[in-house]
């Protein structure tokens, strides 16, 4: 993959490169063009706290009698 890359290119394949899927020479040029391109440097960082808040909310527990609530709706259906 060339080294310039355009905007448009790189948040095609932001999730790849977020998930580290993708070859050496393809994340090293997004990372590249994230040093100078800060929409691009924004937009990943926007999809890095967000896959970190929804991996901290899929880890807390329900309370209590939002359990029980929610069975008691299941036992009637």
């Amino acid at each position: 993959m060339t080294q310039d890359l355009r905007c448009e290119e790189v948040i095609d394949k932001l999730l790849e490169y977020l998930d580290r899927e993708l070859d050496r020479d393809t994340e090293d040029a997004l990372a590249q063009h994230m040093e100078t391109c800060r929409a691009c440097f924004s937009r990943a960082e926007f999809e890095r706290r967000l896959r970190a808040r929804v991996r901290d909310i899929s880890e807390a527990k329900a309370p209590d009698s939002l359990r029980q609530r929610i069975h008691a709706i299941m036992e009637r259906y």
